[in-house]
């Protein structure tokens, strides 16, 4: 039902293990990890776009939050005339809180196509989506510090041991991924809770959101780590690794414009107050400008049209 997704995402990890085979054994477990390590910034390259998109629009709303609570409280019992007025706001300020959205929710269906396509890989399947029977094998065996990258630490030790490997090697490969993502999850969302204004971290739907997103989902990493495939938790911590540098490039870049929009105004100005020249050390133009001028009255603008020297003259 989801070929759609099942065979792109597989492709991807093939493409990805191909290059890396080569430069490396092909049946090498650091090769599948890079494989889906390279899946996992492939899929992000090509989300680039509507992340950057993604945080301009959130911030927007965090601008207009204000605004947004004015129509709510003004509009709060007529559903349709809210609506409408929301509509309008938004077109006028240029932002749509769908597309927040729209990064995660991408991610979403690629997550459980990456964990379909891994839990295909099994001993003795003549294929997998684009993957042929020399490719399962290939990862199967496929030893990863002594892990199989498609076997979980809670699959029972009959299990573990058709795929040549124990629980106790599960663990030691699979529990410092475990708390590695975890770390990673919680210091990504972090990050962009610090982005937050004051007013938009004081609602209380936003605080319980924080605390969610800094403590919760992490803790999904430990709770549901030994439930997961082991390519799958590489696969998790390379997201949250890519997320961070992300973040911290794409905002970096938008405080550059708006420090850059701001000082546009002080630069006019200076450019306009500095641009007669310094005089000279040593002429009569150095002398203390603060002091009256022989012949000036204090208040009162000299008319010196008449004063111009001339060839030959002196004054």
């Amino acid at each position: 039902m989801l070929d759609f997704i099942y065979y792109p995402v597989s492709a991807i990890l093939w493409f990805w293990h191909k290059v890396f085979g080569f430069l490396l054994d092909p049946a090498s477990g650091y090769a599948w990890a890079l494989s889906v390590i390279f899946l996992v910034f492939t899929l992000r390259a090509l989300l680039f776009k509507p992340f950057v998109h993604q945080v301009r629009s959130m911030k927007k709303m965090q601008e207009f939050a204000p605004q947004i609570r004015e129509l709510q409280a003004k509009y709060g019992d007529d559903r349709q005339k809210l609506a409408m007025e929301m509509q309008k706001l938004q077109s006028e300020q240029g932002f749509n809180p769908l597309s927040g959205c729209l990064p995660v929710l991408v991610q979403v269906p690629v997550f459980f196509g990456l964990f379909h396509v891994l839990n295909g890989f099994k001993p003795g399947a003549p294929s997998n989506y684009i993957f042929d029977a020399n490719d399962v094998a290939s990862f199967v065996a496929a030893d990863f510090f002594g892990a199989k990258l498609s076997n979980t630490i809670s699959q029972s030790p009959e299990v573990l041991a058709s795929f040549g490997t124990d629980r106790i090697e599960m663990m030691l490969v699979g529990v410092p991924l475990m708390i590695a993502a975890a770390i990673a999850t919680h210091f990504t969302a972090r990050h962009s809770v610090q982005r937050q204004t004051a007013d938009a971290a004081a609602q209380p739907q936003t605080a319980v959101m924080n605390r969610m997103t800094l403590w919760l989902f992490p803790t999904f990493a430990i709770i549901g780590g030994p439930f997961l495939p082991l390519a799958i938790l590489i696969y998790w911590l390379a997201n949250n690794f890519w997320t961070l540098a992300q973040q911290r490039l794409v905002f970096s870049r938008i405080d550059r414009e708006e420090a850059a929009q701001a000082g546009a105004p002080a630069v006019v100005e200076s450019t306009v107050v500095d641009t007669a020249p310094a005089p000279e050390s040593g002429t009569d133009e150095a002398a203390d400008t603060t002091k009256d001028q022989p012949g000036e009255i204090p208040g009162v603008i000299e008319d010196r049209s008449r004063d111009t020297d001339k060839p030959g003259e002196t004054r």
